[in-house]
């Protein structure tokens, strides 16, 4: 099995989401007709029996079978196995690509997708997931936001922001400075731990989006230490979907731990889209621990650097996703804390 830290031997996958009409296809003709550094591979689905963006995108590509189009429907959930088909038959030639762009349909929740990659052998042997990059419609993404759902529905708007590593905040142009600076802060509010770039006709710096390796146990060691930051004095976040930002200091119990992450993803897994951790456990040396997931679906091992010997050993958390209560997360992560007296 191919070495999870050897990002180089494995094929890196940025999935690309957001809704109808947010410039998905006109970013992915973007890639491919304004650099040359790189060799794409496209993974191009649109939601419907018939393949509408496959002419826009061929274009752009040096020969017409480096494109793979699955029409059957979406690509996360109906037609999984068709995603699966297609990766393994790109095996054998994944090495002639520096990249692999899986543009889905503005309905997709990108977790099913990152469930298969991760899960499946065949799969994660030859290639890892990059990134996740949601492109956000500045002019009318608010109305997508706002959208009432029916009892049991997902909002996929906010679903997709809340799992992206990377917004491009697409059409500027055609919004005044304010409605953009409010709908930024509002983005902010759901995923603030995601990285907002501005762009006009989905034009946005490469070296922003390709090979960046966002989605990674260890990306958490990457984050602004501002976004630990106590949020009490905040204004009480309105949104259904937010970020929780958790710090503390000190070593974990390891079987508390665990039970309350057991707890934690049997009652809440489906509302939670995206958590990480980095942290400290009683008994375990300088050994740095890591962990990411997505809804149930948690990878978690040894962080590539130790604690160092004068570091001090900070626990973070990260959690996005619906109805999330900070004071209760914290409370129940630091009642896991190791206590020396209470083992005496």
């Amino acid at each position: 099995m191919a070495d999870a830290n050897d990002t180089n031997s494995i094929t890196p996958i940025t999935v690309i989401t957001g809704f109808l009409g947010a410039g998905k296809t006109t970013f992915v003709n973007y890639i491919l007709k304004e650099q040359r550094d790189w060799k794409i591979c496209v993974l191009e689905n649109e939601f419907g029996e018939v393949s509408i963006d496959d002419g826009l995108v061929a274009e752009s590509l040096d020969t017409p079978e480096d494109l793979i189009t699955m029409d059957n429907g979406c690509v996360c959930c109906s037609v999984r196995g068709d995603l699966v088909r297609t990766l393994g038959q790109l095996a054998k030639r994944r090495k002639e690509f520096d990249a692999i762009l899986l543009e889905t349909t503005g309905l997709a929740d990108p977790a099913p997708i990152v469930y298969t990659i991760q899960t499946n052998p065949k799969m994660s042997d030859n290639y890892r997931i990059d990134s996740i990059v949601c492109l956000a419609d500045c002019k009318h993404l608010n109305l997508h936001l706002d959208e009432k759902k029916p009892e049991g529905s997902v909002n996929e708007a906010l679903q997709q922001v809340a799992f992206s590593d990377k917004i491009l905040l697409n059409k500027i142009d055609l919004v005044t400075e304010e409605e953009k600076s409010k709908l930024k802060d509002r983005l902010r509010s759901i995923n603030k731990f995601a990285t907002v770039i501005e762009t006009e006709k989905s034009r946005a710096p490469l070296d922003r989006i390709l090979g960046i390796n966002s989605f990674t146990m260890e990306s958490i060691l990457d984050y602004d230490p501002s976004f630990f930051d106590n949020q009490e004095d905040q204004k009480h976040n309105l949104e259904l979907v937010s970020s929780v930002g958790i710090e503390f200091k000190g070593s974990l119990h390891a079987q508390w731990f665990n039970m309350f992450m057991m707890d934690l993803l049997r009652e809440r897994a489906e509302d939670l889209y995206r958590t990480k951790g980095l942290l400290s456990f009683h008994g375990q040396g300088d050994t740095k621990f890591v962990f990411q997931g997505v809804h149930e679906q948690i990878n978690f091992g040894p962080a590539k650097e130790p604690w160092g010997k004068e570091e001090e050993r900070v626990n973070k958390f990260v959690f996005i996703g619906k109805n999330l209560n900070r004071e209760e997360l914290t409370k129940s992560l630091m009642e896991c804390l190791y206590k020396e007296e209470e083992q005496k």
